[in-house]
């Protein structure tokens, strides 16, 4: 509404109430009267420049609705998108929970299997080692009775046992 208009229909519609107002009362009622014509006039005049500011106002309340409404819409996209984010960042919270408790497992249960692994090969290679003792030792046996022979301790041997 221009300032200009809405002084016009303010001044127009204070001046009927002023009339109305200081109009000669009826004796017995709350009736008065007015002259007709000078208050038709002053409402017709109101009315004239109303319509502009009105149709200007019901604009602005229609321009007022759509942007209510795009921006209801582009906020309920923001929420949307923000649920979706968040939903997509708690999945992959727990994905990388999982799979970190996952790969704890499996290096627990690697490590069980190498631990086991190790002892077994330990407790073959001793089994061996200890074949290979006794086969040696028999070995060692066997070439010292040979050096023994070579130098007849043996004859030595059994010439000590006939003294005795």
């Amino acid at each position: 509404m221009s300032d200009e208009n809405q002084f016009l229909v303010t001044e127009r519609v204070n001046s009927a109430i002023t009339m109305v107002k200081e109009a000669r009362g009826v004796p017995l009622s709350a009736s008065c009267v007015v002259h007709r014509g000078e208050l038709l006039e002053m409402l017709d005049q109101a009315r004239v420049a109303l319509p502009t500011d009105l149709q200007s106002a019901n604009e602005i309340l229609l321009e007022r609705d759509s942007i209510i409404e795009q921006a209801q819409e582009t906020a309920d996209q923001l929420i949307a998108h923000a649920r979706e984010e968040v939903a997509h960042l708690v999945e992959q919270t727990q994905i990388v929970a999982a799979a970190h408790k996952e790969a704890q497992k499996i290096m627990a249960d690697v490590e069980a299997e190498a631990k086991y692994e190790r002892e077994e090969i330990e407790s073959y290679i001793d089994s061996r080692l200890a074949t290979l003792e006794v086969i040696l030792n028999k070995t060692l046996d066997v070439v010292q009775r040979g050096r023994d022979k070579l130098q007849g301790v043996e004859d030595k041997h059994v010439l000590s046992e006939l003294s005795e």
